[in-house]
């Protein structure tokens, strides 16, 4: 007899759909980049999925202290405080995604691993990523070089590699990519894997060992407004509860508690449930069907919105027009222009209002022009949504750029090539030089956000995307 989905379960599904309500992007390969994506989920739920539609709380954290030293991070440290002040793990047990593919995993028929005291000390190292990966690392990081380093996002967070690359590379749009893909890529996809290979033999393996996001509410469970409630007067102190308990608690309710509420089904005297402040939430069927009936009208409306209602804004509409004067400075709106791309096809500058688009100028002689192109292409390759454009000199007195190119193996990359000519002119509408390499940033309203002629770094370029996005 086939089981039906417990509340639980069902509140799971709701909400990685509700995070993931653009379901265009997975079929278009694309990401959202409205408005709302400034916004943060309460759960684990990576930014670059094709499907998400607001931020994941672990990025913009670090995002933030990376900022530390110019820049004060209220919104996120406010939203963190208060999803932990309200709800606490619970966000891990009912409103998480990750939890959810770690739980259907650990469905799969093989033998399990039982918590132990070795589980229960494994279960602290995930404090460690936090203080380390989360804070310590981005802190300095930001502080040192005024970059960012989303160190955990970077080097381990396994929905980052499940939910934004692997979904992006997976869709034929993106096929070009594969060829792209590093030893930073093969490393955190080995850590994928060994993730979930460990959690179908152990329960919510990354949740109780790794996630620091979970490490972060876990500080909040005990002052939580919304968690489980031990009645003590019924408690016979028994035991029934901890044993059964799939996580590594001590107590019910204690750091390590999600609230998933097994416990309750093994009290044989009925002292435990699910509580909001004091009371005990015990909603009448009535009221769950009203409740289910709004949320599932929340869905559709934000489904609808997202596919259909906010859709990619173009050159024709409004929405990223600007007033700023015309001009290469920055608080200016670059001038427009036409070119060819070596592929045969041409780039418009207007055609791409409303992404963020990369100007580099480059050449063929130019030591430090040619060794920072591969940060161009990574930032390219992780942010489908952007434009990069890599214009060449019309100088005649080195090889051609598109010789070069072809030898480099470049021909295949996700950046756009093209060779300047006095007729386009793109050095002078930059305002450039013979002096390389030269980088350009517009924001979505085509205005210039940075315009200098220095080498960059690949933690620039990702720090320069930021602020176009802001």
């Amino acid at each position: 007899m086939v089981k039906k989905p417990t509340a639980r379960r069902l509140a799971q599904l709701y909400a990685a759909l509700l995070y993931n309500a653009n379901l265009k992007g997975f079929v278009q390969g694309k990401l959202y980049t409205g408005n709302v994506k400034a916004l943060c989920v309460p759960g684990l739920n990576c930014y670059s999925c094709p499907g998400a539609v607001a931020a994941c709380p672990l990025g913009a954290l670090q995002n933030a202290l990376a900022a530390a030293g110019h820049r004060a991070g209220w919104y996120i440290f406010g939203i963190l405080l208060l999803f932990g002040i309200t709800l606490g793990r619970t966000i891990c047990g009912w409103l998480c995604p990750m939890g959810l593919i770690q739980e259907l995993l650990h469905r799969i028929p093989t033998p399990k691993i039982r918590k132990s005291r070795i589980t229960r000390a494994l279960s602290w190292l995930k404090y460690l990523v936090l203080a380390v990966f989360v804070i310590a690392l981005p802190l300095i990081y930001g502080l040192r070089h005024n970059l960012p380093l989303p160190a955990f996002c970077k080097y381990i967070c396994p929905a980052g590699t499940l939910e934004g690359a692997v979904a992006l590379l997976s869709n034929p749009e993106n096929g070009g990519m594969l060829a792209q893909l590093g030893l930073l890529f093969t490393r955190k996809y080995v850590i994928l894997i060994a993730l979930l290979l460990a959690c179908v033999f152990c329960y919510r393996a990354f949740c109780r060992f790794l996630c620091p996001l979970g490490a972060l509410y876990g500080l909040f469970n005990r002052f939580a407004l919304v968690g489980v409630r031990v009645e003590e007067s019924r408690c016979d102190h028994c035991g029934a509860c901890v044993g059964h308990c799939p996580m590594d608690v001590a107590r019910v309710g204690d750091h390590e508690c999600i609230s998933c509420g097994q416990c309750a089904g093994h009290c044989h005297r009925d002292a435990i449930a699910l509580r909001c402040g004091r009371r005990a939430i015990k909603p009448s069927r009535k009221t769950g069907r009203i409740l289910w009936g709004a949320l599932i009208a929340l869905l559709a409306a934000a489904i609808l919105w997202f596919n259909f209602i906010d859709a990619p804004r173009n050159a024709e509409t409004d929405s990223y027009s600007s007033d700023a004067p015309v001009g290469p400075q920055v608080g200016q709106q670059l001038e427009d222009f036409t070119c060819a791309l070596l592929d045969g096809t041409e780039f418009h500058l207007a055609d791409h209002r409303g992404q963020v688009v990369i100007i580099n100028q480059w050449a063929t002689y130019c030591t430090p022009c040619v060794g920072e192109l591969p940060y161009f292409e990574r930032l390219q390759e992780e942010h489908p949504e952007i434009v990069v454009l890599a214009f060449h000199h019309w100088l005649e007195a080195v090889p051609t750029a598109a010789d070069y190119v072809a030898q480099k193996g470049w021909g295949d990359w996700q950046i756009r090539f093209a060779v300047d000519t006095p007729d386009e002119n793109i050095l002078r509408r930059i305002q450039g030089d013979n002096v390389m390499p030269r980088t350009v940033v517009l924001n979505p309203r085509g205005e210039v956000i940075y315009n200098e002629q220095r080498s960059v770094t690949y933690e620039m370029l990702r720090s320069l995307l930021e602020q176009a996005n802001n």
